[in-house]
């Protein structure tokens, strides 16, 4: 392990000693559930392979987004925390967990160097239904829009006619992009395939091969992608097309999930699951909805996408990535009740399709500054709901565990920032000195589920 690992995972042992606990005592009385193995993907220059694993593992889950191919230091210090608690709870759960001593600390830098191998696996959870330029930080982003496709789900993309923006590089060269950064997308985007989500992911995978060198810690985990991957490869049995159908089924079950989301059905507006249009609109952010009910039958919902702002960069705030998107349509509760993703494409809410995440512990980003918060809400309510009650039924037999997954956070305060510009969506390559990262450590606290039960 390099200088900068060590660093690192010294401050991770001195100062999150309470979540390394935690997740060796989860490990201790974790009970295999799963029921099939977990298909996982390897993405290496536009080529996908699959991986298997065995049901009994312990996976955590952390995450990078489709919404900017470039990594962000938020996304690259979400591995690295991940790959830090994975090592650690393997270690000290086979060696019982006492006060770090040299030989611990030696033994733990080996095990970072390698790829996972223990029973603890980290993966990417990488969620395709989001658009490709959702907070303002995409260098392809005029021709995404100039394409039709900025109100697209990432995972419909298709990168024949996209480019680089030279006024995007301009503008944030050295911020959110470096210009070797700009290189590689542009290398990369010539050998995609057609295909944005591997263009992406292998663009990520290669900058983290070149900062597993810098870092001593081996940050290529493989990848997970939901909820769209997942929905086009499995048949209507399938467990997504299960829970979208379940949490159709009538007027108490989606009031059940209403509550979860912290929602009133007195308007109905929100949707459990986005249909696409037959323009190829996704966009959640640019579909507005009602859901209507013939007595507690679901009779229909209506869908309008409308040209929406979307959100913008943390180096301009005036400058707003846009969906662009015009169509209105309704379709048939039966559609949904008895779901099929080929006749009527859709976009489930997080809290749905995450139900569908192997993940045993899962981890957040800055939790308590934004309102990504009531999302954890959301996320904690819903698996509290399942495991108290049927608010989805038959999940046993997909092989989905009654326990809530353990949640760690990094903490808001010790975010890694850009040393100069104080942001989180700065990419990785903008950061001259990977040291001054390392020198803010890493500090994870454990979230506790009832803190944000609804």
């Amino acid at each position: 392990m390099t200088n900068l690992g060590r660093i690192i995972l010294e401050d991770f042992l001195e100062c999150s000693k309470p979540s390394i606990q935690a997740i060796v005592d989860e490990l201790r009385s974790f009970k295999a559930y799963k029921n099939k193995k977990v298909r996982l993907l390897e993405v290496n220059n536009n080529q996908v392979r699959e991986a298997i694993l065995d049901e009994d593992c312990f996976f955590l889950r952390s995450s990078v987004e489709y919404s900017s191919p470039q990594l962000s230091l938020e996304e690259v210090q979400g591995i690295i925390a991940a790959r830090l608690l994975e090592a650690c709870g393997n270690y000290f759960y086979l060696h019982g967990f006492q006060e770090p001593s040299k030989d611990d600390m030696d033994n733990i830098c080996e095990i970072l160097v390698e790829p996972p191998r223990g029973r603890i696996v980290p993966f990417l959870l990488n969620t395709d239904d989001v658009e490709p330029d959702r907070y303002s930080a995409n260098p392809l982003r005029t021709s995404i829009v100039e394409s039709g496709q900025s109100a697209f789900p990432s995972a419909s993309v298709k990168t024949n006619g996209l480019k680089l923006d030279e006024k995007f590089m301009e503008k944030y060269e050295g911020t959110l992009i470096s210009k070797p950064e700009g290189e590689l997308i542009e290398y990369y985007l010539g050998n995609s395939g057609n295909n944005y989500v591997n263009f992406v992911d292998s663009v990520k995978q290669k900058c983290l091969k070149s900062l597993s060198a810098s870092f001593g810690i081996d940050l290529c985990l493989p990848i997970l992608r939901m909820p769209l991957t997942i929905l086009k490869e499995e048949g209507t049995d399938g467990l997504l097309h299960h829970i979208i159908g379940d949490s159709h089924r009538d007027y108490e079950t989606v009031e059940q999930v209403y509550n979860c989301m912290g929602r009133s059905m007195k308007n109905r507006t929100t949707l459990l699951t986005v249909p696409h249009s037959k323009k190829g609109f996704g966009s959640k952010r640019a579909a507005k909805g009602k859901i209507y009910f013939d007595g507690t039958k679901l009779k229909s919902v209506q869908v309008t996408y409308q040209t929406t702002p979307l959100y913008p960069n943390d180096i301009d705030s005036k400058d707003i990535s846009i969906a662009v998107a015009e169509d209105q349509f309704m379709v048939e509760g039966e559609k949904l009740t008895n779901y099929d993703y080929k006749e009527t494409p859709s976009s489930p809410q997080f809290i749905l399709y995450s139900i569908g995440s192997p993940e045993d512990a899962a981890i957040w980003h800055g939790i308590g500054e934004s309102g990504a918060s009531q999302l954890v809400k959301s996320y904690t309510s819903m698996r509290l709901a399942c495991r108290k009650s049927n608010i989805i039924t038959g999940l046993e037999k997909h092989g989905v565990t009654q326990r809530v997954p353990l949640q760690f956070n990094l903490i808001p305060e010790k975010m890694w920032v850009h040393p100069t510009h104080g942001t989180i969506d700065t990419s990785i390559g903008s950061v001259e000195k990977l040291e001054n990262l390392a020198k803010f450590g890493m500090r994870i606290e454990c979230l506790s589920a009832q803190e944000f039960a609804r």
